[in-house]
C-alpha cells in the first residue's frame, strides 16, 4: 500500500512534531502561532500511521491539518512520513481523542474534522471505550466552524446503526456509498483491507447543525442512547489481520485499530 507524496531531499524536510503539548490549564491551542499563518484547519482524530493526513495536506497546501492518536509508535510514523514529505502544513502529536478535543481546539476553530474506523471494541466489557458517544460529539460540534464538516467512516455494520441514531442530533448527514474521489483505494489502511475482502464501508459528511442552543446540545448529551451496541460483525476477524500484514512501502508495522485509552497497550501500525 504505497503512502501518498514522496521523499524529498533531507535539505526539504519539515518539522511536524508537537513534541510536548502545553499543560490543559493553559487553554486551547492558536492553530496561528502553531502553524505561522491564518488557514482553515483540518483535525484527524486517531490518525494512524497518517494516511489520510497526508494526502489531504498534499492536495491541499491551503489547509492546515492537525493530526493526532493516542499510540506513540504510529504518531512517529506519520511525523516521519509528513516530515520528509516536507509538509509544513501538518502537525502531529500523541494525545487521545477526548482530551485533545475538550483541552486544545479552541471554540468553533475548526473547518473539518476526520475520523476513520474508530475502535468498535467487541468485547462487551470494553464497551465503554468507544469514542463516537453523545459527549464527544457535542465536543466535536462545539470545535467545528459555522457549517464545518465531520466525516465519519467504519466498517463495523453495528456501528454504524449507532451513529445513523446519534449524529442527526448534531449534524446534517449526507451517507457517502461510493468511494472518495480523492482516494478511490481508500482514506485509510483500514479501509483498503476491508474493501480487499469485500467488507461494506460505512461513510458520511455530517455538516454542523447551525440551528442548536447550548441548552439544547446539553439535552442531547443527557438523552441520546449511549454505544453499549453488542459488536457482531466481521471486523473483529479483520482486526487480527490488520495486526499481522505491513504497513505500507514506508514499512511501518501494523497493530490492532487507533483510538484505545491510555493504559491499554498494543504495536504498533
Amino acid at each position: 500500500m504505497p503512502i501518498p507524496g514522496r521523499i524529498l531531499p533531507e535539505s526539504e524536510w519539515a518539522r511536524t512534531a508537537i513534541k510536548r503539548l502545553p499543560p490543559p490549564e493553559d487553554g486551547p491551542l492558536d492553530w496561528a502561532t502553531l502553524f505561522g499563518r491564518e488557514a482553515p484547519i483540518v483535525l484527524d482524530l486517531g490518525c494512524g500511521n497518517g494516511r489520510f493526513t497526508l494526502l489531504s495536506a498534499l492536495n491541499r497546501p491551503d489547509h492546515d491539518h492537525v493530526a493526532i492518536d493516542i499510540v506513540p509508535a504510529v504518531v512517529r510514523y506519520a511525523t516521519k512520513r509528513a516530515n520528509q514529505r516536507g509538509l509544513h502544513n501538518v502537525r502531529v502529536a500523541v494525545k487521545d481523542a477526548q482530551s485533545f478535543l475538550r483541552s486544545y481546539v479552541p471554540f468553533g476553530s475548526v473547518s473539518e474534522i476526520h475520523l476513520y474506523h474508530p475502535q468498535p471494541y467487541h468485547d462487551p466489557k470494553d464497551a465503554r471505550l468507544r469514542l463516537v458517544t453523545p459527549a464527544v460529539l457535542k465536543h466535536i460540534h462545539r470545535a467545528l466552524k459555522p457549517g464545518g464538516l465531520f466525516v465519519v467512516q467504519t466498517d463495523s455494520p453495528e456501528y454504524w446503526e449507532y451513529m445513523t441514531q446519534v449524529l442527526p442530533s448534531f449534524f446534517t448527514v449526507r451517507p457517502h456509498p461510493s468511494p472518495w474521489p480523492d482516494a478511490p483505494e481508500g482514506r485509510s489502511r483500514r479501509e483498503i483491507l476491508a474493501r480487499s475482502r469485500g467488507l461494506p464501508i460505512f461513510r458520511a459528511v455530517c455538516t454542523r447543525r447551525d440551528d442548536l442552543r447550548q441548552g439544547d446540545i446539553r439535552d442531547l448529551v443527557q438523552n441520546l442512547p449511549r454505544p453499549d451496541f453488542v459488536s457482531r460483525g466481521p471486523s473483529a476477524e479483520l482486526d487480527a489481520l490488520e495486526a499481522g500484514e505491513g504497513g505500507g512501502s514506508d514499512r511501518g508495522r501494523p497493530g490492532p485499530r487507533r483510538n484505545r485509552p491510555p493504559g491499554r497497550r498494543r504495536r504498533p501500525s
